[in-house]
């Protein structure tokens, strides 16, 4: 496939007050492509996702208006938390059919101080994650949802909070050396296990943060760029229920499919994936993504984690900006930021957090409640 990924870049990450979601936007798609060596006049391509802090009736109007672009191919994408990932997937497949030479891809919002935490969790609540006859009149938040995943994988293999709470602090420990992250304060397993309980057994350290902030990336068949492009080796996508009552197996996630299609498609197997980007919205999802990508046998991820294993210098080093968990979680935009990691690993970019001799990176998004996946299997050109 001619198209590659040129550019990436954010906007400043956490809580920014002084920024809405089209200047956020804004400040991320100007980054990638100062990152790319274009210019906004080089765009003939647009995607971004629906945002929650603002009634745009269409989204990507309002994004190309807010650029001040009049893009030949454009879209509003969302397949909830896998989004990220798919931008790059659809892009790319504009550019290798010819709708656009260089798709720029931006998403992100003012989540933060819009509405604040609570309130974001609330609001996600009445969007229709649930059921409407027979999950939603019990009220359940989105961590509600996934603390049934969590219990099942508990139930079913033994997974204990301890190492649920591993994953929290080595992602918090990759935070720490990323200058841009929300939270970079040191966190130990002990601060996961007494943090407030949200819903048994999800502690509030085992949930995704919310924060400000927005996300690019620029995909292109140009050659005349500022740096080495990085190529898609392979990508795939898994689906298996809309409400998470309707899985029949709600300790394994669509991320079977997705990573078996991405792998066979890249000709790589996990064994030779040298940093892995897991969309990290709770600490369980880490663990169920860890087994179904094939990264360890079903019902070891918790054993996987221990040890050190995923964090810097340890087997996989997993999602090492920070992630959801702590970087950056500003709605359906959160996804890109593991992508924006992958490339700035393969180039060698990331400083203290370098995954030395990074050849191979994953990059995996989950949307809904595990019932949707993007794996991407990136690479050198």
């Amino acid at each position: 496939m001619n198209a590659f990924i040129a550019g990436v870049g954010e906007s400043p990450l956490g809580k920014t007050p002084n920024l809405n979601a089209i200047e956020l936007q804004r400040a991320a798609a100007l980054a990638a492509l100062e990152d790319a060596g274009l210019a906004l006049a080089d765009v003939d391509g647009l995607l971004t996702t629906p945002i929650r802090v603002a009634q745009w009736a269409m989204p990507v109007g309002m994004v190309a208006q807010g650029l001040g672009i009049r893009p030949g191919y454009l879209a509003t994408l969302d397949v909830a938390g896998a989004s990220g990932t798919a931008m790059v997937h659809h892009a790319a497949m504009a550019v290798a059919t010819g709708q656009a030479q260089t798709v720029l891809c931006v998403a992100g919002q003012n989540q933060l101080t819009n509405v604040s935490r609570d309130a974001t969790v609330a609001q996600l609540a009445s969007v229709g994650w649930a059921h409407p006859e027979y999950e939603a009149p019990y009220g359940p938040l989105i961590p509600t949802l996934y603390a049934l995943v969590a219990q099942r994988h508990m139930h079913e293999y033994g997974t204990t909070p301890e190492q649920m709470a591993e994953v929290a602090v080595a992602i918090r420990g990759h935070a720490a050396l990323n200058p841009l992250a929300h939270k970079r304060e040191p966190l130990t397993v002990a601060d996961v296990l007494n943090s407030k309980m949200i819903t048994t057994p999800l502690h509030l350290l085992d949930c995704a943060i919310v924060s400000d902030g927005a996300a690019a990336f620029v995909i292109t068949s140009r050659k005349d760029l500022k740096k080495k492009p990085i190529k898609v080796l392979g990508q795939g996508y898994g689906f298996t229920h809309a409400y998470i009552g309707e899985h029949d197996n709600i300790a394994t996630t669509g991320a079977v499919q997705s990573g078996r299609e991405a792998f066979a498609m890249a000709g790589v197997k996990p064994a030779d994936i040298d940093v892995a980007e897991i969309y990290d919205c709770f600490t369980i999802t880490v663990i169920a993504e860890l087994e179904d990508l094939g990264f360890c046998p079903k019902g070891e991820g918790g054993r996987f984690v221990e040890g050190g294993r995923i964090r810097l210098g340890g087997e996989l080093p997993v999602t090492t900006h920070g992630g959801l968990l702590s970087a950056v979680h500003p709605g359906l935009a959160g996804g890109m930021f593991h992508v924006i990691e992958a490339v700035r690993q393969l180039r060698g970019e990331c400083g203290e957090r370098q995954v030395q001799g990074a050849e191979l990176a994953l990059a995996h998004g989950n949307g809904g409640i595990i019932g949707i996946h993007c794996t991407l299997i990136l690479g050198h050109v």
